[in-house]
């Protein structure tokens, strides 16, 4: 049986006296696009930390395509690509040059490579500036430019933490078209957002955490079921966490 690309087992983190995520059971089927929400402090971006390896769970386990990332921090690394909501990139390099930077850090072949770094500077509108010195990108540009080396690396799972911030109404609609034709071709995308509109319109699969705990997982009419009829994504969002706060 081929694993799940990502499957998270009782994943807790506490700092210090704090829990800021407990016993956190989510696993993605192949294919998905999930959304992560929750409120400010709910615990997303110590959940897509925790899942990358750049924390380690207090307890729990994190399996990247059937591989425990604790004890094989290389290969399930291999698997993925992140986007962080706030990307490092070196400013002093162009976009062209970052774009063959990253393609010798992750010993891409070289076979066709420059037509691979055009077709994706292309793709995400920064052929015209890709000689242009990355300082001088906007964040939205940045951003583009970083999901431009993911797509060159062509990884089976996509981890993105708030993608959409920063982009113009034309770069998000062009990005999110991109998620949707990854995941008709099998790849899989987890990405934590506050846009509820992103979620509706992308995610098959929606995971709602609250005070680090999750309180509800599923499709939108499974949530819907949950909530107790509400619609919108955002009536069930609001229903969903104002009785976990309440329980």
């Amino acid at each position: 049986m081929t694993p799940s690309p990502v499957k998270l087992i009782g994943l807790t983190k506490k700092f210090g006296d704090f829990t800021a995520l407990s016993s956190l059971d989510i696993e993605v089927e192949k294919g998905e696009i999930t959304g992560l929400l929750g409120p400010n402090g709910a615990g997303k971006t110590t959940t897509i930390k925790l899942m990358t390896g750049l924390l380690k769970p207090t307890s729990g386990r994190v399996l990247i395509a059937g591989i425990d990332i604790a004890d094989n921090p290389v290969e399930a690394k291999k698997k993925f690509a992140l986007v962080p909501d706030a990307p490092f990139i070196y400013g002093k390099l162009t976009a062209w040059e970052f774009m063959f930077f990253i393609a010798r850090l992750y010993n891409l072949s070289k076979d066709g490579l420059e037509d691979r770094v055009v077709e994706q500077l292309r793709t995400f509108n920064i052929y015209e500036v890709a000689h242009d010195l990355i300082d001088s990108f906007s964040h939205g540009m940045k951003q583009r430019l970083i999901l431009a080396t993911v797509m060159l690396r062509d990884p089976e799972i996509i981890i993105l933490d708030e993608p959409m911030v920063g982009l113009d109404p034309e770069a998000s609609r062009m990005v999110k078209n991109i998620f949707k034709e990854l995941s008709e071709r099998g790849k899989n995308i987890f990405l934590s957002t506050h846009t509820l509109s992103d979620a509706t319109e992308l995610c098959s699969k929606i995971a709602i955490i609250s005070s680090g705990r999750l309180i509800a997982h599923g499709s939108y009419s499974e949530l819907e079921k949950i909530s107790g009829g509400e619609k919108s994504l955002e009536d069930i969002y609001l229903k969903i966490t104002r009785d976990a706060g309440a329980s």
